[in-house]
C-alpha cells in the first residue's frame, strides 16, 4: 500500500472511530427530556431523532403528565414513535410533597400512576426527587416523614416490579453529603435505592467517587452530568427566551453545567466503581445546559463516552 492510500485509510478509520455511537451493552445511555424545556419547543419526534442519531437510546421523561399535553402526544403515540427509532422511555422524574404526612397517600398513589405509564415501555425504575428544602418548622420531622414516604413508594414499586431510588438535587431536602447519608440510613435498602446525580453531588459538596463506592450496593441507575461552579459574567438568556439574572441562583447553576469531560467530575473514577460491581443498567446524561444545542452536546458527550469511558467499562 502506498503512502497516499495508507493515509487515506487511516483517516477513514479515525473518522469512523470518531463517529462511533455509545455501545449500549452492559451500560445503556439515556437523555433527559428536561433539557428541551430550555429551548424553543420542537415536535416530540425531533427529540427522539436526536436520541437515535447520537446513540442515547433511553429517555428520562419529565413533567409527567403535563408533558403529554405540552407535546401533544399520547403514551401510545410515544411508544409507536420510539419503536420506529429503537429508543425507549426508561424512567420518569417523580416528585411530590413527601415531607407532608397529610399528603403521603396521595404522593404514593401518584407514584403508582407514574409507574403505570412507564410499564408501557417496559421500564422498571422510578427516579424520586426529594422535596424543596424545608426552611422553617420541624425540619427533622419533615425529613423523617419524607423517608417514610420513600419507603412506601419503594413498597409500591416492588409490588409493580420496579425499583425506586433517591435522586439528590441542589436546593432540595437531600442536597449535601450528610443529607444523602441521612436519607440512606433512614430508608430501607430492601425498598429504596440510590440513583445519584453526579453534578448535584459535586456542586453540593460531595466526593462523587467516594459516594458511588459507599453506596454501590444501592445504585441501580444514575445521572452522569458534568459540573464546575461558574459565575456568569452577564444575564443568561435561554433559547426559549427566558432570562436569568446574572446574580441569580438559576444563572449560576445553568452556567455551571457542562458536557461530559468539560467540568470537574471524575467520571473515569465513577466508571471504575461500576466496573467493579459489574453494573448493568442505565446511565442518564442529564444536561441542563447545551451551549450549542442538544444535538451537538449529545454528540460531544457520546464521543466522550466512546473514547474515555468505554475503554474502562462498556
Amino acid at each position: 500500500m502506498n503512502r497516499r492510500l495508507f493515509l487515506a485509510s487511516l483517516s477513514a478509520a479515525m473518522a469512523k472511530a470518531a463517529n462511533r455511537l455509545p455501545a449500549n451493552k452492559n451500560i445503556k445511555w439515556a437523555v433527559s427530556l428536561a433539557l428541551w424545556g430550555h429551548f424553543r419547543q420542537v415536535p416530540f419526534t425531533d427529540v427522539l431523532d436526536v436520541m437515535k442519531d447520537t446513540g442515547f437510546v433511553g429517555m428520562r421523561f419529565t413533567g409527567f403528565p403535563a408533558s403529554l399535553k405540552k407535546y401533544g402526544v399520547t403514551p401510545a403515540q410515544i411508544e409507536k414513535e420510539c419503536s420506529k427509532r429503537g429508543v425507549t422511555v426508561m424512567t420518569i422524574s417523580f416528585n411530590g410533597p413527601a415531607q407532608d404526612p397529610a399528603q403521603q397517600g396521595k404522593v404514593v398513589e401518584s407514584a403508582r400512576e407514574a409507574m403505570k405509564f412507564l410499564k408501557i415501555f417496559g421500564a422498571n425504575r422510578l427516579v424520586v426527587f426529594s422535596p424543596g428544602r424545608v426552611r422553617s418548622g420541624d425540619v427533622d420531622a419533615a425529613f423523617q416523614t419524607m423517608c417514610g414516604t420513600f419507603n412506601k413508594i419503594g413498597e409500591a414499586a416492588n409490588e409493580m416490579g420496579f425499583r425506586a431510588g433517591l435522586h439528590n438535587h441542589l436546593n432540595q431536602m437531600v442536597e449535601r453529603p450528610e443529607e444523602v447519608h441521612k436519607c440512606m440510613a433512614m430508608t430501607d435498602p430492601k425498598l429504596f435505592d440510590f440513583f445519584p446525580d453526579t453534578a448535584h453531588l459535586h456542586l453540593g459538596g460531595s466526593n462523587v467517587v467516594e459516594m458511588f463506592e459507599r453506596y454501590k450496593s444501592r445504585i441501580r441507575m444514575m445521572d452522569y452530568k458534568d459540573a464546575k461552579w461558574t459565575t456568569p459574567a452577564a444575564d443568561v438568556i435561554l433559547d426559549n427566551g427566558q432570562r436569568l439574572a446574572k446574580d441569580s441562583q438559576g444563572a449560576k447553576f445553568y452556567s455551571s453545567i457542562y458536557d461530559l469531560g468539560d467540568g470537574e467530575v471524575d467520571f473515569p473514577g465513577c466508571h471504575r466503581v461500576l466496573k467493579g460491581m459489574k453494573y448493568k443498567g442505565w446511565i442518564c446524561v442529564d444536561l441542563d445546559s447545551a451551549r450549542q444545542g442538544p444535538r451537538v452536546s449529545y454528540e460531544r458527550c457520546g464521543a466522550y463516552v466512546v473514547n474515555k469511558l468505554e475503554p474502562i467499562y462498556a
